[in-house]
C-alpha cells in the first residue's frame, strides 16, 4: 500500500526532503542500497529517474545517469521489480519520473496496476501537459510539474489534477547544480497556494545544504537530484549519503 505523499510531507517532518537518484546507475543492486541508505540519511521520499534514451528537462549529469543504466539494460519491468522487493525491507515512498513515451509503450492501464500493487508512491511525467498528468489510481500521486513561468491559468490546469504534492522547479531550463535559487520562486508558492492546498516541493538546482534550507523556508519540501547522482556517477556514495544528511539537518535546523 503506498502512503499518499501530501500526508507523508506535512507531518514526518516539518518539511520534506526528496532525493533524486536514476535506476540502474551503476547497477539496480547499488540502487537498492541507495534507497535504504538515503532513507537512513535522512530522505523522506526517494524519486526514481527511469531510464530513458531522450531524458526530457534533464541537464548533462542526470543525462549521462541514464546512459549508464541504459549500457546496463536496466527497463521499466526491471524497475517494477526493484520496488517489489525493496518493499519488503522498507514503506519509504518512491516515486518515478519518467516520459510518458515510457507509459505508453508499457501500456498506461498495466503501468498504473503495477504501480499499485508493486508499492509506487507516485508519478512526475516532465512532458506531460494537464491532459495527461491524470492517473486512474487513488492510490498512486500524480505530482504536478510547474515551472516558475508558469501562468495562472495553467497553474489551475494542473492542480485540479494532481495529488500528493507539486513539484515546483526552482528556474527555468533543466536539471543541474546552481549557485543560487530564482528570486521567482518566493513569488510563485502563494500563486500556487491560490489554486492549490497540496504541498509544494522545489526542485533544479539545488545542490548544497543552505540552498536546501532557503528553499525550505518558503515551501513545504525541497527535491536534491543532480548534486547526488554526481557524486553517484564517480562511486563517491558515502560523499552523496553525507551531502543528504547535511542537508537534513540544515533544513530541520531552519
Amino acid at each position: 500500500m503506498s502512503m499518499r505523499l501530501n500526508t507523508l510531507l506535512k507531518f514526518k517532518h516539518k518539511k520534506g526532503l526528496i532525493t533524486f537518484i536514476t535506476a540502474g546507475d551503476p547497477s539496480l543492486a547499488v540502487t537498492e542500497k541507495l534507497i535504504y541508505d538515503l532513507e537512513k540519511a535522512g530522505a523522506d521520499i526517494i524519486e526514481l529517474g527511469i531510464p530513458f534514451s531522450d531524458p526530457l528537462a534533464d541537464g548533462t549529469v542526470i543525462q549521462a545517469s541514464h546512459q549508464r543504466a541504459l549500457k546496463k539494460d536496466t527497463s521499466l519491468t526491471q524497475v517494477f521489480a526493484l520496488v517489489k522487493k525493496v518493499r519488503h525491507k522498507t514503506k519509504i515512498p518512491i516515486c518515478f519520473m519518467l516520459a510518458y513515451n515510457l507509459i505508453v509503450h508499457y501500456g498506461e492501464e498495466k503501468f498504473y496496476q503495477d504501480c499499485e500493487s508493486h508499492g509506487v508512491s507516485g508519478i512526475v511525467i516532465p512532458d506531460s501537459g494537464s491532459d495527461v498528468i491524470g492517473l486512474k489510481s487513488k492510490v498512486v500521486d500524480r505530482i504536478g510539474f510547474i515551472a516558475p513561468t508558469t501562468k495562472d491559468e495553467r497553474i489551475k490546469g494542473v492542480v485540479e489534477k494532481a495529488s500528493g504534492f507539486i513539484y515546483l522547479i526552482s528556474i527555468a531550463g533543466i536539471t543541474g547544480k546552481r549557485q543560487e535559487l530564482s528570486s521567482a520562486i518566493g513569488e510563485m508558492v502563494p500563486k500556487i497556494r491560490k489554486f492549490s492546498k497540496l504541498p509544494i516541493a522545489i526542485g533544479f538546482g539545488i545542490s548544497a545544504p543552505a540552498q536546501a534550507a532557503a528553499a525550505a523556508k518558503i515551501a513545504d519540501g525541497v527535491i536534491v537530484g543532480s548534486a547526488i547522482v554526481e557524486l553517484i556517477g564517480k562511486k563517491q556514495y558515502a560523499k552523496a549519503l553525507n551531502l543528504v544528511s547535511r542537508m537534513r539537518k540544515a533544513i530541520d535546523a531552519g
